[in-house]
Order: structure tokens, then sequence, then C-alpha cells
């Protein structure tokens, strides 16, 4: 399995952004993930999928205005100050 790292940015002025994010965060769940509370728009997931999939999947959740982006994280290729339990979480499936 991968890691990605996922963070998005909604458009805030539709008139449903209360509920386009809460559907978006919901269909994240199909994944597993962990959030680091200090992040509110970033999510690490962990799948079999590849970014092109993973991205291609999410998307369908946003509108044309809204944003995306969806690296995978890798061994010795990155750095952060995050909680510990997040870090364990990304380093576990490393």
């Amino acid at each position: 399995m991968s890691v990605y790292m996922v963070t998005w940015n909604l458009n805030k002025e539709r008139s449903n952004y209360a509920q386009a994010r809460t559907a978006f965060i919901e269909h994240l769940k199909r994944y597993q993930n962990v959030k680091d509370p200090g992040l509110d728009s970033v999510r690490w997931i962990s799948t079999n999928s590849t970014a092109d999939q993973v991205c291609a999947d999410l998307r369908a959740k946003l509108d044309a205005n809204d944003r995306i982006f969806v690296t995978q994280v890798t061994t010795d290729t990155h750095q952060g100050w995050l909680e510990k339990a997040v870090w364990d979480w990304i380093n576990a499936r490393l």
C-alpha cells in the first residue's frame, strides 16, 4: 500500500459549502486516513490506488473551481511538524 497526502480547497462562496465539505470528507473515509488537528484540509491516506486514481475519485466530489493536490509520501522524503500519532500512522505504512 502507498501513503498519499491529500490537500484541498473548496470554494467557500458556494451556497452549500458546509454540505459539500461534509460530503468530501465522508468520501475520504473510503480510504484508511488520518488527520492532524492543526491542518484542517489535509489528510494522509493509505491505498493500493495510484495518485491519479485517488485524485480522480476525490474530484468527483468537487466543483470546477475547487482545488485538490495528491502526492505520494515515500520513506526518507518527508519532514514536518505533526502530532506524534499522525507520524506513527504514516511511518507504520511506509
